[in-house]
């Protein structure tokens, strides 16, 4: 249901993209984005730290986009939400010595942490891949295509590597602790 309630916005930004142009589309985005942080507040009582940048990006890059009535703020939103993720878990993982996907995970499951490493490089290279993918499609790609590759495309391969990190966790998980539960 989060999931989805995250996913609303970006659907109203494609239709009303499709229906006017990028700035009705940015304006009908920002306003779907306060509109399903405020249904998750009042649904789940707290707001992730993902959601809360996500929104902010939102904020941010489409008022600069609205400001300036220049399209490439908001395109550049993919690439910098994407890179600054990348980032996050490597820097946290490398420096601090903290597996941020163990940390959102691991209470609940147990796992050696040679498996929680790979899942975190796993989607550490996923980020990055989407970021430089993001860039190519801003600068080489036409506008409708980066749009569908922004509200389609991305979204789609977010959740078939969060599938596919599902199947290596429940392969990998300590069946004993399974049992115990």
């Amino acid at each position: 249901m989060k999931q989805l309630l995250n996913f609303i916005p970006l659907v109203v930004f494609f239709v009303f993209l499709t229906m006017y142009d990028i700035f009705i589309g940015v304006q009908a985005l920002m306003i779907a984005s306060c509109v399903s942080l405020v249904i998750g507040m009042i649904l789940y009582k707290k707001i992730d730290k993902v959601e809360l940048i996500s929104f902010l990006m939102v904020m941010i890059f489409g008022g600069i986009t609205l400001a300036t009535k220049e399209a490439i703020f908001i395109k550049w939103k993919v690439t910098i939400i994407n890179f600054l993720f990348a980032s996050v878990l490597l820097i946290s993982q490398s420096i601090f010595k903290k597996n941020l996907i163990q940390k959102m995970l691991g209470k609940e499951l147990q796992l050696d942490d040679i498996i929680w490493n790979k899942l975190n490089l796993i989607w550490i290279v996923f980020f990055i891949l989407c970021g430089t993918f993001s860039l190519i499609a801003t600068y080489y790609m036409s506008d409708n295509f980066f749009w569908k590759f922004k509200v389609f495309i991305l979204p789609i391969l977010s959740l078939l590597l969060s599938l596919i990190s599902g199947i290596y966790i429940f392969k990998n998980i300590d069946k004993k602790d399974l049992e115990s539960k």
